[in-house]
């Protein structure tokens, strides 16, 4: 997908939190194409109530060099959006450094699985921390300094299409989504006056570790012992078969231009709206 006129950010500077790898260093390479210099947070340690990898300082170092090479600024620093002192910290040492903030991102999250009665009190917690308090975090520590410019600005948090539509299994996962899009559409209104747009976009399964993994390939391909990704892609999975268009997934990029779209001068006039990324996802029933 083509992104929008070439610089459409130029000048600007962006806030992304998970920025070391899947979406978030999607939103960062993209945003960077665009014209912007980016500041970004990732926790750089793994979470031991989800079934996956969390990425790694080299992860970081590797979207340092993509930003980079795109010909724009990075500031990127170990910083876990559970902690608002050193998310504050963050932004603060990247604005002194290039000068401004115009976009925030509130995109770090993880993802665990169990049925509602079942869930452990520590999945619970661990979830609505850093999925919803996380991304209230990011607000209150970034969008003050956007506040300060008085030019106005972008906010854009990532909720999930099962905000909207949600699974079972996942409960607490929805349950904190939900609250990313309650967020967004309160803090529209809160900010539409100084000219700062709020919006949160509603992805379905998107092509990143948090999906591509064993166990949650069990989740979806329960009826197969070791479930591959070719089995996750063929035309009659249920990755495939959850989507209305014939796909198992979306590409992070894809998730990326509508992220740029919102940054940019293209969506001025939108405001407190979820749109969804999800290859018809919303379009079926449970």
């Amino acid at each position: 997908m083509k992104g929008l006129a070439m610089g459409s950010l130029t000048g600007q500077v962006a806030f992304i939190t998970g920025v070391a790898r899947g979406q978030g260093r999607s939103h960062a390479v993209r945003l960077a194409e665009a014209g912007a210099d980016i500041i970004g947070i990732d926790s750089l340690q793994d979470e031991p109530t989800v079934h996956y990898k969390l990425a790694t300082d080299t992860d970081l170092e590797e979207t340092r060099a993509l930003v980079e090479k795109a010909g724009r600024r990075a500031v990127l620093l170990r910083a876990d959006v559970r902690d608002l002192a050193g998310i504050g910290a963050a932004v603060e040492r990247g604005v002194a450094e290039l000068g401004r903030l115009d976009v925030v991102v509130a995109n770090a999250g993880i993802f665990s699985m169990s049925p509602l009665l079942e869930l452990e009190p520590q999945m619970w917690h661990a979830m609505l921390a850093v999925n919803l308090t996380g991304a209230w975090h990011t607000l209150k520590a970034a969008v003050p300094h956007v506040r300060s410019g008085g030019r106005g600005g972008s906010v854009i948090l990532i909720s999930s299409g099962a905000a909207l539509m949600p699974p079972r299994g996942i409960g607490h996962y929805n349950a904190a989504k939900a609250g990313v899009i309650a967020l967004a559409k309160t803090l529209a209104q809160e900010l539409g006056p100084e000219r700062i747009r709020v919006n949160a976009i509603a992805p379905g399964n998107v092509d990143t570790p948090m999906i591509d993994n064993d166990v949650t390939r069990r989740l979806f391909l329960p009826h197969l012992e070791n479930p591959t990704r070719a089995d996750a892609e063929r035309e009659d999975s249920a990755y495939v078969q959850v989507n209305t268009l014939p796909v198992p997934w979306v590409d992070p990029i894809d998730v990326s231009s509508v992220v740029e779209f919102l940054a940019s001068d293209a969506s001025r006039y939108l405001t407190g709206v979820v749109i969804p990324v999800d290859a018809g996802y919303l379009l079926k029933k449970n």
